[in-house]
């Protein structure tokens, strides 16, 4: 039996972000790239970023994206809110960080820069500075790059990395009998999303097991767990509990994309793929009624923001 889809939206709200490609001589060691660049980036609530892997490319994959060296890659993405005050600079500066200390320290790996944009950081010159005046222009693969010596051989990245504007908070509560049942409908949503272009999902294993609101009844933090929704919260009064009989876990995917139509795909494809899930009773998704973000993901279909 199907679970209920909610008759709502997700709240998704702008960012800026950048996307980069990381290869590698293979695919391990691509992933030892991804997961040291990406790691520490679930939330902006306390991270840099909200950092997350797209898809893999090139040899080894059913991706048909050509590398421009021709090794295995991955496509990452890193965004920061647009309502940030700083966001250019704090999202300069989580790249630079991220790019300088996770993917010039791996092993054989290149970084590619992604969006072909006027609004674009100077981020190979300042990673090149690691060189210490032994680092030079160079051309590869018909692009302009920074070449940098390591212990290993060489590093290399283009001069230039674009931003671009996107969209962060898309979302999907799985509301299941038991955490079991929650989880694998998450599990089977999250292995949906992956197939989708274009989006990341920044949680562990794709998914949140402490949602959020925004706010807080401490002054010092801008977002707190949503009482209303904590299942062990259900007989405390305080928590004015909203949630279904029957209710004892729930779990949340956070999508984040390029754009509006990338994220109701995947949001999409993640509801074909857990609404048969055993002992999963509901899905929906949290908003703020507008006043967060003004882009709204319906999980019904025929719907538009």
């Amino acid at each position: 039996m199907s679970a209920v889809i909610d008759d709502t939206y997700a709240e998704a709200f702008r960012s800026i972000y950048v996307e980069f490609l990381i290869t590698a001589c293979n695919r391990q060691w691509v992933e030892h790239a991804v997961q040291a660049v990406t790691g520490n980036g679930s939330s902006t609530i306390l991270c840099d970023c909200e950092a997350g892997l797209d898809r893999h490319v090139g040899p080894g994959t059913n991706e048909p994206t050509f590398t421009p060296d021709g090794r295995p890659g991955a496509v990452v993405q890193l965004h920061v809110p647009r309502f940030k005050k700083d966001r250019e600079q704090a999202l300069e500066r989580a790249a630079l960080v991220r790019i300088s200390q996770n993917v010039l320290t791996c092993p054989t790996a290149a970084c590619f820069n992604l969006i072909d944009a006027d609004t674009h950081f100077k981020m190979g010159r300042k990673v090149a500075f690691f060189g210490d005046g032994f680092q030079r222009r160079v051309e590869r693969w018909g692009r302009r790059m920074w070449w940098i010596p390591t212990l290993g051989g060489e590093f290399l990245l283009d001069r230039r990395l674009g931003y671009a504007e996107g969209l962060m908070g898309g979302n999907i509560w799985y509301l299941g009998e038991s955490t079991e049942a929650a989880l694998a409908a998450a599990e089977a949503g999250v292995a949906a999303v992956q197939k989708c272009p274009g989006v990341i999902m920044p949680f562990p294993g794709g998914i949140a097991g402490s949602g959020s609101k925004a706010g807080s009844k401490y002054s010092f933090t801008v977002a707190s767990t949503y009482e209303k929704f904590c299942p062990l919260l259900r007989e405390d009064p305080r928590a004015q509990s909203e949630l279904p009989p029957g209710v004892h876990s729930v779990m949340e995917i956070i999508i984040n994309g390029r754009d509006l139509d990338s994220i109701s795909r995947a949001t999409q494809a993640a509801l074909a793929a857990s609404a048969e899930t055993p002992g999963l009773l509901r899905i929906s998704a949290g908003n703020y009624g507008g006043k967060l973000g003004k882009s709204f993901i319906y999980l019904r279909p025929g719907k538009t923001s």
